[in-house]
């Protein structure tokens, strides 16, 4: 993806968190990028177009994660600590309304996103789940492709509004117990002395 269009992609990212999908027309992000349409259409079709551009950018920034750390010989755990700390980063303004929106009136767009994000992560979890048994840290009784089945639940479950309405629990609280409770089910003792030590290095509430 060229530097100029993950441009516009991060500011109507803001747009779009601030103000939700729908509400959000092209004269809009024109209007406050600083850009003309002709360029604007230039660079993507159509505001459906638009959509599915930044989905991209959301999965790119997701599986970068995992690219800029080199985990060849690191715990799971610290793995998990690592990557979770990265992606409160990158998605803790996420916005229950934009996930509606994109459900709602880009549905194509948005089920295939998700698909494709969740397979991403499928194949990590279970990468993780197989380090961290053959490291001492996990159990070895867990079904690999049930515990990365129940994580992926767990993770969609955080951006539903009915469950966890965005105006009682924040991102960080939503991402920390999950991330505390999923990390306890799986280790063996070994590996929760070891997270009880290593979980005091993040700080959860505090993306900085």
């Amino acid at each position: 993806m060229e530097p100029p269009l993950i441009d516009i992609l991060e500011r109507v990212r803001r747009l779009f968190f601030t103000y939700g999908v729908r509400s959000v027309s092209m004269d809009d992000i024109c209007k406050d990028i600083g850009i003309s349409k002709k360029k604007l259409y230039q660079l993507v079709t159509s505001k459906n177009h638009l959509v599915e551009k930044l989905l991209e950018l959301e999965r790119q920034n997701f599986e970068i994660i995992f690219d800029q750390n080199n985990f060849e010989g690191v715990n799971a755990i610290d793995i998990f600590l690592i990557v979770s700390k990265d992606i409160g980063k990158r998605f803790q303004d996420i916005s229950p309304s934009m996930t509606f929106d994109l459900k709602k009136y880009y549905p194509d767009v948005y089920h295939k996103h998700v698909d494709e994000r969740i397979e991403f992560i499928y194949q990590k979890i279970q990468i993780n789940l197989q380090k961290g048994i053959s490291q001492g840290m996990y159990r070895d009784d867990l079904s690999i492709e049930l515990v990365a089945r129940l994580y992926i639940r767990r993770l969609i479950d955080l951006h539903n509004p009915e469950f966890f309405p965005a105006d009682k629990f924040s991102f960080q609280t939503f991402f920390e117990v999950m991330f505390d409770n999923f990390i306890r089910g799986i280790a063996n003792p070994v590996g929760i002395e070891y997270y009880e030590k290593q979980k005091r290095k993040v700080n959860f509430k505090k993306f900085s």
